[in-house]
């Protein structure tokens, strides 16, 4: 059985740093292109085959709500940065795909972001960002 004292003090350790480094790298956002919200769903949308992904993939790589994911993708739309299509294979559902605006927007914070993971990041070992990445994982998926 988990020691209840120390999963709590290790969630604690781990949500502290996770803001502490959220709060840090979120300077990379500030007066550009994109906001980190923004960024996120371009993310998403990049990784996917022809730069598109369906909303509700979008949708649960997101740390905000459903509808929430819907108002951001629209004005992401009005904004030209993103397309949204219906879903071929799924009727009720959608497709986006990022636009080249969208595209070079991401494309040029994701330089300068990366860069600022990796700086940020670099307190730790390649076999201690392994383990990390494990343990992540391993919390996600339980």
């Amino acid at each position: 059985m988990t020691d209840r004292r120390l999963a709590i003090s290790a969630w604690e350790s781990l949500f502290r740093a996770q803001h502490a480094v959220l709060y840090e790298i979120s300077v990379d956002f500030y007066d550009k292109d994109l906001t980190q919200s923004e960024y996120d769903v371009l993310l998403t949308v990049s990784r996917g085959k022809g730069n598109a992904a369906r909303l509700r993939d979008v949708t649960a790589n997101m740390l905000i709500s459903q509808p929430s994911v819907s108002r951001l993708v629209d004005r992401m739309v009005a904004r030209g940065l993103i397309s949204k299509c219906p879903d071929p294979e799924d009727g009720r559902g959608a497709v986006v795909r990022a636009t080249e605006q969208g595209l070079a927007a991401f494309r040029r914070i994701a330089t300068v972001h990366g860069q600022s993971i990796a700086e940020r990041m670099s307190v730790l070992t390649d076999d201690e960002l392994t383990q990390l990445r494990a343990l992540t994982a391993k919390l996600r998926s339980s």
